[in-house]
């Protein structure tokens, strides 16, 4: 199956909307079962969706099941660990300062996105392009920044980037495993790199809670059907996201992928009913002009 090349945007545009769904989903888990089990939920509830989201289009498209190789396996463990990790690495900085400092050095990612891309899967990055992304990244810090907030500790700024930073890494390890089985198409490599990435991610945090916090664990069954809602939504956005890294550079994706963070303010604005700042209807104004800018480049 071959997809106009317009696709990914609509892949991404469909993920980031649904992204911030499951996060919505995943704030009200988290006075139950902590920033950790409320994280777990998108794993270990989203697993059986991906492994459902496979089988029908294995089934659909009459493809057998993939061959995979050690490039495969590579890939989507470094993608699948580093995501772990990335999430670790955000909820510490986010318990070390607050979640506005937290977002402002998270949302570096595209740019390490760009430069990993490059060197690891010579996905070229134009001037054009970085330019877009530079300006998507600074309209996310416009919206992130508060007077308020301590933006020059060291420790802080060294988990939020490493968190960006590993949160990169995942989107390559995606993308490079998803071009590793090298099929034809792109739904059933793209389909079949989630549902072995879930896997791996909710087999080792189940492994880990079930060592170090057993009560998050059994709190998690206890409230299956508000996580399994949250599972959903997570796969669903993620088979979105996958879809778009199977037909774009990962820095494309990512980059656009930013609008997140509008539809994050939309919920806030007319759902918790928080108020939207001018400050940040500016950089509203500067993400949205990167990313026109990204999609204008590559029409």
């Amino acid at each position: 199956m071959t997809a106009p090349a317009w696709f990914w945007i609509v892949f991404t545009v469909f993920a980031a909307a649904l992204q911030t769904g499951r996060n919505a989903l995943q704030r009200e888990l988290t006075a139950a079962l902590g920033a950790v089990g409320a994280a777990h939920v998108r794993f270990l509830f989203g697993t059986p969706f991906a492994i459902l989201f496979l089988v029908a289009v294995l089934v659909t498209s009459h493809a057998g099941f993939p061959h995979t190789n050690a490039a495969f396996w590579l890939w989507i463990a470094a993608g699948a660990l580093a995501q772990i990790l990335g999430t670790a690495l955000m909820l510490m900085t986010m318990e070390q300062r607050s979640f506005v400092v937290a977002t402002a050095y998270i949302k570096t990612e595209p740019v390490f996105v760009a430069l990993f891309g490059l060197l690891f899967l010579a996905d070229p990055v134009t001037l054009p392009m970085f330019v877009s992304i530079l300006i998507a990244t600074a309209g996310v810090i416009v919206i992130s920044f508060s007077a308020k907030a301590n933006y020059a500790d060291l420790h802080t700024a060294m988990l939020g980037l490493g968190s960006g930073l590993a949160f990169a890494i995942a989107a390559i390890g995606f993308r490079g495993a998803i071009l590793s089985l090298a099929l034809p198409g792109y739904v059933v490599p793209a389909t079949f790199t989630l549902a072995v990435g879930l896997v791996i991610q909710a087999a080792a945090l189940s492994l880990w809670l079930a060592i170090r916090d057993p009560k998050t664990l059994a709190a998690m069954m206890r409230l299956w059907r508000p996580s399994l809602s949250a599972g959903f939504l997570g796969a669903l956005a993620s088979e979105f996201w996958f879809l778009a890294f199977a037909l774009t550079s990962a820095a494309n994706v990512r980059t656009l992928g930013l609008i997140d963070v509008v539809f994050a303010q939309a919920v806030s604005r007319f759902v918790f009913r928080h108020h939207t700042t001018p400050r940040e209807y500016a950089g509203i104004a500067i993400l949205l002009t990167g990313a026109i800018l990204l999609v204008v480049v590559h029409r």
